[in-house]
């Protein structure tokens, strides 16, 4: 259980954050592999076979920091490999209080988890009501490759949205004026394959997000997995106002 208060994210690394909503904490999109001890993207079977890319790296690029992982709920927000790994599904409690996409949901009881809790619009954990909301993991034919994709936002006193892998579209825009975010965090490093637009969001999608919200923004997904080409300080040169955490970083209101 966790004992932190407050509203904050914390960056594990790539997807994986812990978001401290008052008391409670959820651990969202938990990859836990060593570091190298994936292969790169292209070679997962969920990947369509044409996608190439320039870096053939084996994931993930860089080691879990030092941080200590306690958490009350976790929360997937699709099922890649890169938030859902191997080593996440045998270190995880098989009773713990699993949320994820409706579509998902036999899978992970599949896997032995007894406590899964489909998210279809909405729903409430320890005094926290949880939004799932829309996301469009890149463009045309290649985002309907990789659907379905969600986002979460997590509602207190202070509220969270935690976008996914997604781009900036409309229903990005409409779930920020909806919710009216304290914090928005955003899955960036402008993934993509030699084929085809980017499939996370870049410099522009995270500029328009800061033009679109007064919300505190810290942006993740960056420097950990081989097709996400964008880095931090190229980020940092190119936006203002948007927090770029490290790897272990926390980030709070």
């Amino acid at each position: 259980m966790s004992t932190t208060t407050g509203t904050s994210v914390r960056l594990i690394r790539n997807a994986t954050i812990l978001v401290d909503v008052g008391d409670t904490t959820f651990l969202v999109d938990p990859m836990f592999t060593p570091q190298g001890e994936m292969p790169t993207v292209t070679d997962n079977p969920a990947v369509p076979e044409f996608l190439t890319t320039a870096n053939q790296k084996r994931n993930p690029l860089v080691a879990l920091p030092d941080v200590d992982l306690s958490y009350d709920a976790v929360v997937v927000t699709h099922r890649h490999p890169d938030h859902w790994d191997e080593a996440a599904r045998a270190e995880l409690d098989a009773d713990v209080p699993l949320f994820c996409q409706p579509e998902e949901a036999d899978a992970f009881a599949e896997e032995g988890f007894t406590d899964v809790r489909p998210v279809d619009d909405q729903t409430t954990f320890d005094g926290i009501t949880i939004h799932r909301t829309p996301g469009q993991h890149g463009h045309g034919e290649l985002a309907e490759g990789m659907a379905p994709v969600s986002g979460f936002v997590f509602e207190g006193d202070e509220t969270v949205y935690v976008a996914g892998d997604t781009i900036w579209y409309e229903p990005v825009e409409d779930t920020l004026d909806e919710f009216e975010p304290d914090l928005a965090v955003l899955n960036c490093g402008e993934a993509q394959f030699e084929q085809g637009e980017p499939i996370t969001m870049g410099v522009e999608d995270i500029t328009a997000v800061r033009e679109a919200t007064d919300a505190e923004i810290a942006v993740v997904h960056m420097e950990a997995i081989n097709h996400c080409l964008l880095s931090r300080e190229e980020l940092r040169a190119e936006t203002e106002g948007v927090h770029v955490p490290e790897d272990g970083e926390q980030i709070s209101l």
